[in-house]
């Protein structure tokens, strides 16, 4: 069952948003991100490349959709571009919008429990394989949503304690 937030996550709100220039709102950017769960519950996070907005920034791997593409296709696609593995089933699992400065994203939230190959970072970025709270920082803020949603499905913290 997908879900999908009534109001958008607006992340970082005092810094100004890149509207369109002639004053049409900002198109809708689809998003499949996958959600990589071991066994043991432990799930992957990628830190953002340099050169790309938020670089740092942790965040479930994924990219954005192509021009006829499914959800599934894409983080296929992505995922195999981007770490190097060939996933199986991909169950849809809830969706969010988040307004960031620089784009407004839609993401599409995918349970990913089975994948062959060997991670591989392709773009440059960071892996870990993190349980709840999470351990690394900063979060990039689409990332914040699923940590809630696995530690209520949990019964835990969310983010690191300080």
């Amino acid at each position: 069952m997908s879900h999908t937030a009534e109001r958008p996550l607006v992340a970082d709100g005092d810094r100004p948003r890149a509207d369109a220039t002639d004053g049409t709102p900002r198109k809708l950017v689809q998003v499949a991100v996958g959600v990589l769960l071991q066994p043991d519950g432990s799930f992957l996070l990628t830190s953002r490349p340099d050169g790309k907005v938020y670089a740092g920034y942790w965040e479930f791997p994924g990219g954005k959709l192509e021009q006829g593409e499914s959800v599934e296709q894409a983080l296929r696609r992505e995922l195999r571009e981007e770490i190097g593995v060939v996933i199986g089933t991909a169950q849809p699992w809830r969706d969010t919008v988040v307004d960031y400065p620089h784009a407004l994203v839609q993401l599409h939230f995918c349970k990913v429990t089975e994948w062959t190959g060997e991670l591989h970072m392709h773009e440059g970025q960071q892996f870990s394989w993190q349980q709840l709270p999470v351990q690394v920082q900063p979060v990039l803020p689409g990332t914040l949503p699923v940590l809630e949603w696995l530690a209520a499905e949990r019964g835990g913290s969310p983010t690191r304690t300080a």
